[in-house]
């Protein structure tokens, strides 16, 4: 898939969105769903404004488009600071790294996505700035090199990944809070897709919310793409009221099928049960097979195929399940027989 054909069902950010924007809680009480999560974070909070500290560091982790970006937003509008969003790719240099902490201001909240992608020198100054609150520098080169240490305000990091085996164990256990963020329930996308519709101004009864949250495959971004994408289609085709039916129909011209699976879903189960006779296959070649990144086929199509429980990941490679091969309309290949020993 080309870079000009995003996927419409992919829950990584695309190119930013003024609705997606506005559309964002901006205090804990307003977010649907993580009831958990949000309930930790309000003690953590709570907690931190009594003392008068900074928050402790906070690593959230999770698929792409749960909100996780959303709570580092949500905690900083809670304690009344300053964020400072920044990303592990765009930090390519040590100086890139003081030069961002050192802007800091006391309590600010300085947000890293993609945490798992920083690398090993620059982990090596966030180190003592999240535990120590200082910045160590070396200065010049050679036998006249100097190290200084600047001391930095206390500040909190919040960290965010789909990667969590990716951090290495020291910068891990430098965060005092870590959360996972699940797939929404079915009742909270219904919720996020009609005050959504309400904030848009958009006519919609309860079985087009229906029809978009059950497709939306768990994940609140994917939900408010489809509710713009059938916006569309109802000034279009329709009379601007978005209904079950109209729902049903704009989506299918998506070739997004009831269960939210799309033709790139799709591809990837009929490659493991077509081609390859269910598995187990690789990662790699189920990628070559389909002209798509090994990553996306991970991050964003694998977690969906196992939540709905098509396929499984084994040490071997990926295996369709009967679930994945009844979904297909594809007969499952019935379990060899154990072998009875002769007598």
């Amino acid at each position: 898939m080309s870079d000009s054909e995003p996927r419409l069902l992919s829950s990584l950010p695309a190119a930013a969105d003024p609705d997606e924007l506005s559309l964002r809680p901006r205090l804990l009480g307003q977010m649907i769903g993580q009831e958990r999560v949000k309930e930790n974070l309000q003690i953590l909070i709570e907690a931190a404004r009594n003392r008068g500290e900074s928050l402790d560091h906070v690593l959230l982790y999770g698929p792409p488009g749960l909100g996780k970006t959303t709570l580092a937003h949500i905690l900083a509008n809670e304690l009344q600071v300053n964020l400072r969003p920044t990303s592990g790719p765009a930090i390519e240099r040590a100086g890139d790294l003081a030069a961002i902490l050192t802007n800091l201001r006391e309590h600010d909240v300085l947000f890293i996505d993609e945490i798992h992608r920083l690398g090993r020198a620059i982990e090596e100054i966030l180190y003592p700035a999240m535990e120590d609150y200082c910045l160590d520098l070396v200065i010049g080169k050679g036998p006249s090199a100097r190290s200084i240490r600047l001391s930095l305000p206390h500040f909190t990091v919040v960290g965010a990944t789909t990667r969590l085996a990716l951090l290495s164990a020291p910068l891990r256990g430098r965060f005092g809070a870590t959360y996972r963020l699940d797939y929404y329930t079915l009742e909270a996308l219904e919720r996020i897709v009609e005050r959504a519709a309400q904030a848009l101004e958009i006519r919609i009864d309860a079985g087009g919310v229906q029809e978009i949250a059950c497709r939306a495959r768990g994940t609140p971004r994917v939900a408010l793409r489809l509710l713009r994408r059938v916006r569309d289609f109802a000034q279009v085709r329709a009379d601007g009221r978005i209904t079950r039916p109209v729902s049903a129909e704009a989506l299918a011209l998506l070739d997004i099928d009831a269960l939210g699976l799309d033709d790139t879903d799709r591809k990837v189960l009929e490659t493991i049960v077509v081609k390859f006779g269910g598995g187990p296959v690789g990662l790699q070649t189920i990628a070559a097979s389909i002209s798509e990144e090994p990553d996306t086929i991970m991050d964003v199509i694998e977690p969906y195929l196992l939540q709905l429980g098509f396929i499984d990941r084994t040490p071997q490679g990926r295996t369709a399940t009967a679930l994945g091969y009844q979904h297909l309309g594809i007969a499952a290949p019935e379990a060899p027989q154990p072998r009875l020993p002769d007598i």
